[in-house]
Parts: structure tokens; C-alpha cells; sequence
């Protein structure tokens, strides 16, 4: 099953990186930033695994808990010391704070300035994406980008990219290299368009948004502990994402009311019947201009 990105993003890259990127530091402790989402967990196929309320929500958020503290856990054994976990999945308060491992922070809650990647700076030596899916336009399992309920479809600097594509946007400004992403096949292959030297641990084969053949949990903390092993191992080659800046993220929503909405946010401007856009040689700038975006028309969308 392939990946619809329709350009490669190779065509559109540079080593330009954001005003952050420059910056150096005395390196000590390996140190590694996790965001964390729970669709892209080994066994999760459906919306009601991974929504609190819902009867099997407690044993699905055990999973994703268990493929976290595997990443963590792989780090370790590689030499990181210090972690700050970012929960971003929903109401952004899905782990256990007790039994995180590598005594590693735990950033939750709502409302936060940079969503799934607050936290990030510069003093970060890696980023590891754990759980995450594939865009909307993508047969990864659970498949979205933000909010199925209003986007459609985005695309950077002209290539389809979903939420790892859009949050390397951070990690570029501060310098800082996506190292590892846990999922599926079709989300390996979106995160590598991006961030093409990216570690990759493939959970579960897609077969469609509602379908997958998983590893047993066992041995997909297995796959995790290893690729995030191997991932801090290789820090020596890893760069930051590079992105071409002034950089452009071009938004298809699922209706002309919300592509009209989306330019309320000052830089967004109407590309399409459904289509906004908007250009920026900030990455993190650019980012929250997304972000302001999907806060504005999730009212309306649901």
C-alpha cells in the first residue's frame, strides 16, 4: 500500500534551518525530547481504543505507556539521561506519571503555545515521535492531520506531510534532529520525507484508516527499544530537519466555510475554493500560525 506524497520533498529542501539552529552548547547528558501521541500504538484500530470514556480505553493507554517507556528505556541503554515526555494525544493527559521510565518529565494538559511539540528548545539533543499516524490523506490507521473534522489535506513546500512533517517545522528552529518515529508503514514513509535519516520502528502493516496487522505489544517494545537504541547511537550523523525556508504550508479543509474561517488568522491567506495558505522564513512562527489555524475552525467543524 503506498504513501500518496505526490513530490519529493528532496526538491524542496536546502540546508537553510531556522534562527535557533546556529546556536551551540556544551553537550553534556544526552538528552531527548518525546512526543507522544497513541494512534500509531501497536493493536489500535479504531477511535474508541484511544478516546477516554470509552471501555477499552484503560488497557489501549497501558499499551501506548508500554511503547513510551520502551523508547526510553532503548535511549538509555544508548546513554541518554534525561527525558521530557510531551503528551499530545487528544486532551493531552493519557500516561502515568509514576510509571514513566528514565525518571523522565511529563508535559500534559491542554492549551499549550506549541501543542505537540512544547517543551522542544534548544538544550535537546534528539526528538522521538512514538505512536503517531499518517495524514488524512493516507491509509495509515486512524489517519489525520490535527483534525479530521476539518483539514483535508497539507502540504510543505508542496509535498503531503502530516503531523511529523509539520512538527519537525519546531525542531528545525531549534537545531535539533527527529531521530525516531513509532508506527506504521505508511507514517515511516510520510516522517522519512522529512526527515530522511529518521529511525523507524513499523508496529503494524496498514491495511486501510480502520484495519492493521500488529506486532504482539511483546515484540513491538522489542522493535522500539532497538530502533531507539540505534537512533541515539547515531547521533554523531544526525542533523536537524532541513527544511527550505521562507517555507509554505498550503491547507485543503473539508469545506469553503473553514478555508474562509482560516483567514481570520493574520498571514493565512485564500488559495481555493477550500484551500488557505501562508508563508514564513520563521519556522516556529509558521507553526503557530498552523496551530492558531486548527484551534480556529475545530469550533465550527464539530
Amino acid at each position: 500500500m503506498s504513501s500518496p506524497v505526490r513530490c519529493p520533498i528532496g526538491a524542496t529542501l536546502s540546508h537553510h534551518t531556522g534562527n535557533l539552529a546556529g546556536q551551540s552548547r556544551e553537550r553534556g547528558p544526552v538528552k531527548v525530547f518525546i512526543s507522544s501521541d497513541m494512534e500509531g500504538t501497536a493493536g489500535v484500530v479504531d477511535w474508541s481504543q484511544c478516546l477516554a470514556g470509552q471501555p477499552d480505553y484503560d488497557y489501549y493507554r497501558g499499551l501506548l505507556q508500554a511503547e513510551v517507556n520502551a523508547a526510553i528505556e532503548g535511549a538509555q541503554a544508548a546513554g541518554a539521561r534525561e527525558f521530557l515526555v510531551n503528551d499530545s494525544h487528544s486532551k493531552m493527559q493519557n500516561l502515568r506519571p509514576d510509571t514513566l521510565a528514565g525518571e523522565a518529565r511529563y508535559l500534559s494538559g491542554r492549551h499549550k503555545p506549541l501543542y505537540m511539540m512544547q517543551g522542544l528548545d534548544a538544550s535537546f539533543d534528539a526528538v522521538f515521535f512514538v505512536s503517531y499516524h499518517g495524514s488524512m490523506s493516507t491509509p495509515s490507521p486512524l489517519s489525520h492531520t490535527y483534525n479530521p473534522r476539518a483539514i483535508a489535506e497539507v502540504r510543505l513546500n508542496g509535498t503531503v506531510v502530516g503531523e511529523s512533517g509539520i512538527n519537525a517545522l519546531v525542531a528545525q528552529a531549534y537545531g535539533v534532529p527527529v531521530v525516531l518515529v513509532t508506527g506504521d508503514d505508511v507514517t515511516a514513509a510520510e516522517a522519512r520525507e522529512v526527515s530522511p535519516g529518521i529511525h523507524t520502528a513499523v508496529v503494524k502493516t496498514a491495511v486501510s484508516r480502520f484495519a492493521a496487522d500488529s506486532l504482539h505489544p511483546a515484540v513491538a517494545r522489542d522493535l522500539i527499544r532497538e530502533r531507539a537504541h540505534a537512533a541515539i547511537d547515531g547521533l554523531a550523523e544526525a542533523r536537524p530537519p532541513q527544511i527550505t525556508l521562507p517555507a509554505t504550508l498550503s491547507v485543503t479543509f473539508r469545506n469553503a466555510d473553514l478555508a474562509e474561517m482560516a483567514t481570520w488568522v493574520t498571514g493565512m491567506e485564500r488559495t481555493g475554493t477550500t484551500e488557505a495558505s501562508t508563508t514564513d522564513d520563521d519556522p516556529v512562527r509558521l507553526y503557530r500560525r498552523f496551530i492558531t489555524t486548527v484551534l480556529l475552525t475545530r469550533d465550527i467543524a464539530e
